[in-house]
């Protein structure tokens, strides 16, 4: 429990500073500011492995998970730090995209979010929670490895959220293979399609959209900058996301878009379970971290909030990190 406020402490403070701290409170999308002053160790905020043993077919469902992933639902609070703003984001659905759309709407955003056919029950969730929200939401369904589908999801991305500023290309495509004999070319065109040519040609059709002060956020890895070995394929397409933002982010400074990108570590989500770890390291998935485990999508959610909104106006090309210790950025 918080100790109570002494006389001596409201001379100290005043009421400057406990409006500056309320302020920050709101900002940083805590659930509660009694909670969110105090401090918080993070190795004990979220669930620690063991995990259960858990496989899910491709994509995966966030709503199939024990644990279930927090993606803020119950603890994201806005600020209206993006009121106005129309937002794209691929991958939505679960996950690190879902959390990002949740804290975008919670801070005033209207939202558009892309996820595959398959993963309708976990994407029918967040648009209820975007309605919530009292903002536009859309729910555009498709397969992004199709480059006239990723046209048209700009597109009617646009037309129905009456305009685009902010573009998140998050949605992947992750398979452990324990070697390179074992990668078909089928498996790294569906990896390279997913993470890197959509990527490529979303962006290319969402910049004739976007106006000065627009943002761009990809989503890259901690494994570009420490690969796995079992996941070739994946790391060499988030590795290649981040060159993809830093030269985007030069060739766009002169019409004032700004490009980032965020390099999570391991992360609690759907990813994981249909595919993206064998079963046996999933049991102990984030353990290695000097954190002791794998990051929840609502820690992350700030970081794109931040890179979305005016705050950021004087970072492009940058690369964030959140990777519970491990070496990134």
């Amino acid at each position: 429990m918080r100790a109570k406020k002494t006389a001596a402490d409201e001379m100290i403070r005043g009421p400057r500073v406990e409006s500056a701290i309320d302020a920050a409170t709101s900002v940083l999308g805590f659930d509660d500011a009694p909670s969110a002053r105090e401090l918080r160790d993070p190795r004990e905020l979220y669930p620690k492995p063991p995990f259960e043993k858990q496989t899910q077919p491709w994509p995966g469902l966030a709503g199939l998970m024990t644990p279930r992933p927090d993606h803020g639902e119950e603890s994201y609070r806005g600020s209206g730090r993006l009121l106005g703003r129309k937002a794209l984001i691929t991958g939505g659905d679960s996950g690190i995209g879902r959390a990002a759309a949740i804290a975008f709407a919670r801070e005033g955003a209207d939202v558009a979010i892309n996820y595959l056919p398959e993963e309708e029950a976990d994407a029918k969730e967040v648009m209820t929670l975007l309605g919530e929200a009292e903002v536009n939401a859309v729910a555009l369904p498709g397969d992004i490895r199709d480059e006239g589908f990723c046209r048209k999801l700009v597109d009617d991305a646009a037309r129905d959220l009456g305009g685009l500023d902010i573009l998140v290309n998050n949605a992947a495509r992750q398979h452990a293979r324990k070697s390179i004999l074992d990668i078909t070319t089928e498996d790294l065109d569906w990896t390279f399609q997913t993470n890197l040519y959509a990527l490529f040609w979303i962006t290319k059709a969402a910049i004739p959209h976007l106006q000065p002060g627009s943002s761009i956020i990809n989503t890259s890895s901690i494994v570009a900058f420490d690969p796995s070995p079992q996941l070739l394929d994946y790391s060499a397409t988030k590795a290649a996301i981040l060159n993809f933002t830093r030269c985007l982010a030069k060739q766009l400074a002169d019409k004032g878009i700004r490009v980032n990108a965020v390099a999570p570590g391991p992360f609690w989500t759907a990813l994981q379970p249909s595919g993206g770890q064998f079963p046996d390291h999933l049991a102990e998935f984030g353990a290695d971290t000097p954190l002791g485990r794998p990051g929840q999508p609502a820690e992350i959610a700030p970081l794109y909030v931040l890179l979305a909104s005016n705050e950021a106006s004087f970072t492009t090309g940058q690369v964030f990190g959140a990777t519970g210790g491990e070496v990134g950025p």
